[in-house]
């Protein structure tokens, strides 16, 4: 990446705050010469964890003073309203002025969406932004959208979300036409509700690789790049592949730990598990895109450890090196206009 690069980050965000995001932000300024981090937040804490960093990485890592913070279980409306000095409200208006590239943020999800969304705006085209992330799966990963934003979803916002998905996986994979599913009750076209049925007519009838149907087995299988579901549907499948990774781990550990013989068996297998337990780690996958805004915005798991933080800063750098909203303003018009759907 050759681009200069600055994102904000709400230092104050999440469920561990400054003890996990300094440590971080400091991971990746040592990791890209080409990046520069704001940390947005109290300044005095955030000084005593900088220590003598601010100095070593120079203009490369700035405090910027803000005296609120979102807490977890806040409203949005309220934290919309009576928290215009948060972290969050700071580090997305810091995107909005010009003064950073992206925000990241591990602070509550409904807050950060209304702030994002009443600040930023969204996109020409674009009825509601949603929430993208990337899922494991056999080949690899899957992206799966909407993850939580919105419940309810009619067949036109469907199509708006496979439009947008397809454009973000084609700028970061790198994958020409990537394949786009609909998320259903079955793969059969007599199968689904009224919404998703005529989704499926606008996207059959579009110029996106649709394969179709999918079921939530597909999430896993790494048959399709894209998969499209309302939010209600999509964080239900999001908390159950991260609730079967821990289950399976916790199996493992139990089994291996039985007995004299198990353990033994377990320092055997020790680098089969160590690989098993890398591909399915939910934190290589933590960092959510608020997609459809004209701003760049990445929700961090809450409980993010600084692993996960570091990745999800990672894609807000990739995301602004692709010109992912830019690229979606750009190709989104003529796709909607084409099936009527404006």
């Amino acid at each position: 990446m050759n681009q200069s690069v600055t994102i904000a980050l709400d230092a104050m965000g999440g469920d561990h705050g400054t003890s996990i995001i300094v440590p971080a932000a400091l991971e990746i300024l040592g990791r890209h010469q080409d990046v520069s981090l704001i940390l947005v937040g109290d300044q005095t804490e955030l000084e005593t964890r900088c220590g003598d960093s601010t100095t070593r990485f120079g203009e490369r890592l700035r405090i910027h003073h803000a005296t609120q913070q979102v807490g977890m279980d806040e409203s949005p409306a309220a934290a919309l309203r009576g928290k215009k000095d948060s972290s969050m409200r700071v580090a997305i208006d810091l995107v909005k002025n010009g003064e950073a590239d992206a925000c990241v943020s591990a602070g509550n999800t409904g807050a950060l969406m209304a702030t994002a969304r009443f600040v930023l705006k969204t996109l020409p085209g674009i009825d509601r932004p949603a929430i993208i992330s990337a899922m494991p799966s056999i080949r690899g990963h899957t992206h799966v959208l909407d993850l939580g934003a919105n419940i309810d979803l009619d067949s036109g916002q469907l199509f708006q979300l496979a439009v947008m998905g397809a454009t973000l996986v084609r700028a970061i994979d790198n994958i020409d036409r990537p394949r786009v599913g609909l998320l259903n009750v079955g793969a059969e076209e007599i199968k689904g509700n009224d919404g998703v049925k005529q989704a499926h007519a606008l996207l059959t009838a579009s110029s996106l690789n649709y394969i179709g149907f999918v079921e939530g087995d597909d999430v896993s299988t790494g048959d399709v790049d894209v998969i499209v579901c309302d939010g209600f549907v999509g964080n239900v499948a999001l908390k159950t592949s991260e609730g079967l990774a821990s289950m399976i781990s916790h199996f493992m550990r139990e089994a291996f730990s039985r007995n004299l013989l198990t353990r033994l068996a377990g320092l055997v297998a020790m680098p089969v598990l160590r690989n098993f337990k890398r591909r399915i780690d939910p934190r290589r996958y933590n960092g959510a895109s608020l997609i459809g805004l004209q701003g760049i915005v990445i929700k961090s798991h809450g409980g993010a450890d600084t692993f996960a933080f570091v990745n999800a800063i990672e894609i807000a750098r990739i995301e602004v090196a692709k010109a992912v909203p830019q690229t979606i303003g750009e190709e989104i018009g003529h796709l909607l206009e084409a099936t009527g759907t404006t």
